[in-house]
This record gives C-alpha cells, sequence and structure tokens, in this order.
C-alpha cells in the first residue's frame, strides 16, 4: 500500500537520518525534497504547504539542530505533522433513536455499493448492530441485485422495491426498517461518471426526506486530486459527516488520503483495504502516518490477527493446533484463506515496523499474494481422502493434483512441505512450552 509515496518520502527522509549534527541548510534541503515527492504524490497544493510551514517551524529550532540524533527527530516531526494534516481519529456517529440512518453516496465506479456491504459486515461484527440495506440506485444496471447479494453474504438484511422512483423507494426503505425494528438502515444511493446537477438535486432531496445520521461520500484513493475536488462538490451539497477511501490496498499515490481531510474539513472515518468484505478499517491518522513513513501499523496489525483468531476457523484451527492434534490439508487451507482476508503477506508486511524500506529489497515472489491462491489450487484439486490423509500422496498421486490445477510436481510438493511443518508445530504444542507462549500472548 502507498509504495509510491512511501519511497518518495523514504528518500527525502533518508539525507538526514544518518547525520549526527543538522543545519538550518540540510532541514531546508530536506524539505524540498519533501515538497517535490508531495507533489508528485499527486497531494492538493494547500496541503503542502500546510505541512512544510508546520515541519519548518518545528524542526529548525535549536533543540531539535544541536539535539542528539536530529535526524531521527526531524523524522518524528515529519510524522507528527503528517498526523496533524490527516486529522483526528473520528467515530462513526451512530446516536439516533432507531434506525440510525447511512447516506452513501459517490461516484459510479468509486466503490460505493461494495463499501455499503462492508459497512454492514462491520456494524454487525464490531458494533452488534442489525443492520438493513436498501439500494436507491435505479439507474445502474444490477445495483439493487448486488447489494441483496452482498446483504446475504454479510448476514444483513436487504429491502427491495418494485417503483423506480427514488423517492419512493426511500420513504418505504425507512418505514420498513421502523416496522423491523433495526439498528441502522445504510441507504446506497446512485452515482454518476461525473458531478452533475441532476446528481446533487437528488441526494439533497434523498438527505431531506431521510435525515440521516451520518452521510459517507466514498472515493476513489488512486484519484488523487480528483478526488478532493469530488469532496469538496459533495460536501459543500449535503454537507458530508465523513469520507471512505476505497482501494487503499493498491499502490495509490497517497495524494487523496493527504489532502482530503485538509481541504475539505471532513473527517476519514474508513479506509478500503481490499475486495473482500471484511477489508473495511476504521481510519487511524497515526497508522497511515506509520505506513507512509514506513514505521508499519503494529496497532491495526493486532486486530487483525485477533480477529481471525476469533473467527470459527480459526479458533477451531486454534483449539486442534494447543491440543497437539494432527492438521490435514483441509486445516492448511483454513490458515491460507485467513492469511489472505488478513491482506495477505504483502498486506501484513505493510503494518510490521521497518519493513516499508525493505519491502522493494524483497523478492517479490516471496510476497506474491498470488502464492496463496495457487497453494489454495493444489488443495482443491485433491480428493477429500487426499486431504484428509495426507501421507497417502506418493509421486503418481501429486503428478494427477499437479496437472489438475496446472502447476508444477514442484508446487505440489511445496504445500505438502508446508503440511508436514504446520504439523511439526503442532507437536511442540505437546510440550507446553509453545502453547504457554501463545496464552501469554493472548492474556
Amino acid at each position: 500500500m502507498l509504495e509510491f509515496i512511501q519511497e518518495k518520502l523514504g528518500r527525502a527522509m533518508a539525507s538526514l537520518s544518518g547525520k549526527g549534527l543538522l543545519t538550518e541548510a540540510d532541514v531546508d534541503a530536506a524539505l524540498r525534497e519533501l515538497r517535490v515527492s508531495l507533489l508528485e504524490a499527486d497531494v492538493a497544493l494547500p496541503a503542502i504547504k500546510h505541512l512544510m510551514a508546520n515541519v519548518r517551524e518545528r524542526a529548525v529550532g535549536e533543540a531539535v539542530l544541536r539535539g542528539a540524533n536530529p535526524g531521527q527527530l526531524v523524522v518524528k516531526i515529519v510524522y507528527d505533522a503528517l498526523v496533524e494534516l490527516l486529522g483526528t481519529e473520528t467515530p462513526l456517529e451512530l446516536k439516533a433513536s432507531p434506525p440510525a440512518v447511512i447516506l452513501m453516496c459517490g461516484l459510479q465506479g468509486g466503490g460505493k455499493t461494495t463499501t455499503s456491504g462492508k459497512l454492514a459486515k462491520w456494524l454487525q461484527e464490531t458494533q452488534k448492530k442489525s443492520v438493513m440495506l436498501a439500494s436507491l440506485d435505479v439507474y445502474r444496471p444490477a445495483a439493487i441485485e448486488q447489494l441483496a447479494i452482498l446483504a446475504d453474504k454479510t448476514g444483513a438484511q436487504s429491502f427491495g422495491h418494485e417503483s423506480t422512483d427514488v423517492m419512493v423507494r426511500a420513504k418505504a426503505a425507512m418505514a420498513e426498517a421502523k416496522k423491523r425494528s433495526v439498528d441502522v438502515l445504510i441507504l446506497d444511493t446512485a452515482g454518476r461518471l461525473a458531478v452533475d446537477e441532476t446528481l446533487m438535486a437528488e441526494l439533497v432531496a434523498v438527505r431531506d426526506l431521510v435525515k440521516p445520521t451520518a452521510s459517507l461520500l466514498v472515493a476513489d484513493g488512486q484519484t488523487g486530486q480528483v478526488a478532493v475536488e469530488v469532496a469538496k462538490a459533495f460536501h459543500d451539497q449535503i454537507n458530508l459527516t465523513g469520507l471512505v477511501l476505497t482501494r487503499m490496498d493498491g499502490d495509490a499515490r497517497g495524494g487523496a488520503a493527504l489532502s482530503m481531510r485538509h481541504v475539505t474539513g471532513v473527517p476519514i472515518v474508513f479506509l478500503g483495504m481490499g475486495e473482500q468484505v471484511g477489508a473495511l478499517e476504521p481510519f487511524r491518522p497515526e497508522g497511515l502516518a506509520g505506513r507512509i513513513l514506513g514505521q508499519g501499523d503494529v496497532v491495526a496489525l493486532v486486530g487483525k490477527l485477533q480477529a481471525a483468531a476469533a473467527s470459527e476457523d480459526g479458533s477451531k484451527l486454534e483449539e486442534k493446533m494447543m491440543q497437539g492434534k494432527a492438521l490435514d490439508m483441509n486445516d492448511l487451507k483454513k490458515q491460507m484463506l485467513m492469511m489472505k482476508r488478513m491482506g495477505g503477506m504483502s498486506g501484513l508486511m505493510d503494518m510490521l515496523p521497518g519493513m516499508g524500506a525493505l519491502k522493494g529489497k524483497i523478492d517479490p515472489s516471496k510476497v506474491d499474494d498470488k502464492v496463496i491462491v495457487r497453494q489454495v489450487a493444489v488443495i482443491d484439486s485433491m480428493t477429500a481422502q487426499e486431504r484428509k490423509t495426507p501421507a497417502m500422496l506418493n509421486a503418481k498421486r501429486r503428478i494427477r493434483i499437479a496437472k489438475g490445477c496446472g502447476l508444477s510436481v514442484h508446487d505440489v510438493n511445496k504445500v505438502v512441505k508446508m503440511h508436514e511443518q504446520m504439523n511439526q508445530m503442532t507437536k511442540m504444542m505437546k510440550s507446553g512450552k509453545l502453547a504457554a507462549m501463545m496464552k501469554g500472548m493472548k492474556r
């Protein structure tokens, strides 16, 4: 995530980090590099000016220039300035007489409908809220069906209506949400290819009718300053309460994340970190600033690990390992899928302190998340008996499995080796040492 801006800012800060003594000229030179890096990352000019002034004011003080490790102090100042620019952590406000209404808006293609499903899952799992999803998008083909599928996938309730009148659908959804006594109603509105008067007039009418508790703009985090302009246009018309940046797991330049809150004054509340319905993170400015500077985000990493361990598959797998029971290929597949849901190896590396700078130096094949897909394909090509009893996987069977999944025998052998290593760990559980360590970590 954010590899572009990580590389640029890392290069700008590298000129300072190794120096034992700094002059004001050193700081100014580094800030010039930092300014260029931010411009190349598509950060809005007002945000850059604010950040530069903030950093220079703090960095040229005598305590920094003459202190111990002045280069590291300047990096810390840049980190603090990034956190300040990104704004404070702002929880989603849902204090209202049920149902609390969340109005989802944005341009077409920004991930609005998918984010509505992700938000429904997050509300149910972390806030213990009952949620109903309703689509007001009568223009995009299959938009209503897509939301219904997401509701089914996330366990949320859904509401359909035969009318093609947006206001009729909104009014009916409100009435049905009250009838079902749901805690939260998420309304997925229609998007357009660009901001236009028709879109805004419709949104204003819907807002006035449903009186939402929260109005969230869903914007593509990879579009840079375009997303900032879109946010300004929507905020001027409907008074947004929060922003959701999608596709932040890709190689976004980072400009939108660093610009939107400062330029619009609207807080970022969530980041979309993947296509899976669970890939939605509450926004933490400290976490994002840490990732941008290659310092990782341990809080988010721990949260992902805890969520995986708390899942049904995670609990069963942990229980078998703690008891020292032999694991089969089905268990290995569950472990791989949990890793994929957590963002894969590349996603987890972004959260590990110090890995941002090293990531580019590691063989891409070692962190390629497609490896997980290939490994799962190998297991899926096995028969039910082979998955349950891996010891029967002789050379002939491995050749057949390789042909079945379109991979090599070497790939099959690697999966078998992984299974053997996993079972070696379960044997360590019987000694009690590893079990005691895991229980201590959980406490």
